[in-house]
């Protein structure tokens, strides 16, 4: 029997965790354990949305088993072919996984700090069984957002796994006021639908941003991969306008990166408002391709980690 309600008193994205750390604030959603906002001071770090609000555009969602698009929801794994619901069903494809819109719990919670786990139950398409918890972390040393994700395959079976997030950066009231750096050396061509056809050199395009270009006019739903790291180990895309930036890191599991400015949501009036840089464990179809999939057998592990380092001044 589930919990009653008065009228009104559900939130769209379910009861809300809000990290204090100085200035910093971070708010955690139930529905999908959504990164909803970050903001210093005034500054909302975030293109995010509001506790009264449904998420849209994918802001601040996990994707996990698999990000981005796969192609007819189709894959072969270990012989057996698989059919997932079409869930961007313009374009044929399964998209961002399977627990974004579903219920997380709270196994820890701290000031700064809070862990959202999540038991994804095997389904058609998807018949095996993981624990997933997520740590949002808020701390002044390191200064920023630590986002620490772990997927244990629970089952009986080995299972296939990818991980990726979805926060839109926001350093101005436009990103065509901004300036990006990013560490991809190839780029993946993609078709009508999304999906990748290639891998191209990024040297000598529209497409390598390693030295930093100004967005004005730029328009991506671009996959990169082969991302350059600094000695840290740690790859990095930084935003940047007059008097503020923000450098979202992503350790070595994420080996694929995502850029998307925007034009083609729904919301007119959120486009081109926040950068989305979506770091990516797999590239886009990977559970067709193989590229990138982490194969679990029963009872392992896989953690992967990015967060923000924001700047004023």
């Amino acid at each position: 029997m589930g919990v009653p309600h008065s009228a009104g008193s559900v939130l769209p994205s379910g009861f809300q965790v809000e990290l204090v750390e100085g200035e910093q604030r971070a708010w955690v959603a139930e529905v999908g354990a959504v990164l909803r906002g970050y903001q210093i001071g005034e500054w909302e770090v975030l293109d995010g949305f509001t506790a009264n609000q449904m998420c849209s555009g994918g802001r601040g969602q996990p994707l996990i088993p698999w990000p981005n698009r796969l192609r007819d929801g189709r894959y072969e794994f270990q012989g057996v072919w698989h059919q997932l619901a079409l869930t961007e069903p313009e374009r044929q494809n399964a998209i961002h996984g399977l627990v974004r819109w579903a219920n997380w719990g709270v196994a820890e919670q701290e000031p700064a700090r809070v862990v959202m786990e999540h038991l994804l139950y095997p389904r058609p398409g998807y018949p095996f069984c993981l624990h997933l918890a997520i740590e949002y972390l808020l701390s002044s040393e390191p200064w920023g957002l630590t986002v620490r994700t772990t997927a244990t395959n629970v089952g009986r079976e080995p299972c296939p796994c990818g991980i990726g997030f979805h926060p839109y950066l926001r350093v101005s009231d436009t990103i065509d006021d901004a300036y990006v750096i990013a560490p991809g050396t190839t780029w993946l061509p993609a078709d009508q639908r999304g999906i990748p056809v290639g891998r191209e050199a990024v040297a000598g395009t529209q497409y390598d941003f390693r030295r930093g270009r100004p967005l004005a006019g730029v328009v991506l739903d671009t996959a990169f991969a082969d991302l350059e790291r600094d000695d840290d180990g740690l790859a990095r895309v930084v935003l940047t306008s007059r008097d503020r930036s923000i450098a979202l890191w992503m350790d070595f599991s994420f080996q694929y990166l995502m850029l998307f400015t925007g034009d083609s949501l729904s919301d007119r009036e959120r486009r081109r408002r926040g950068l989305g840089v979506e770091p990516m464990t797999c590239p886009p179809n990977a559970f067709q391709s193989g590229e990138g999939v982490r194969v679990l057998v029963p009872g392992e592990r896989f953690t992967a980690t990015w967060g923000l380092t924001p700047s004023l001044g």
